[in-house]
């Protein structure tokens, strides 16, 4: 029986722990955003001298411009 179980990966873990299809989707499609918005972040920074940030956007726009606060010269 110990065999057995060292044969099949999780065969010890309750259904319950296990996550379901729909979280694995959702976490996967995180990671997706998460490299998408990393490999344009890049790309901004490589061929731009602008300031951008990653930022979950309701609009699909995965990085945005920032502008830098500046102090006044007096």
């Amino acid at each position: 029986l110990k065999n057995q179980s060292m044969n099949s990966p999780g065969a010890n873990i309750p259904l319950s722990s296990r996550p379901s299809l729909k979280e694995v989707r959702d976490s996967a499609e995180q990671q997706h955003i998460a490299a998408q918005q990393k490999a344009a972040l890049q790309h901004a920074h490589v061929h731009s001298s602008g300031f951008f940030i990653t930022q979950d956007s309701s609009f699909g726009n995965l990085i945005l411009p920032v502008l830098p606060r500046l102090e006044p010269d007096f």
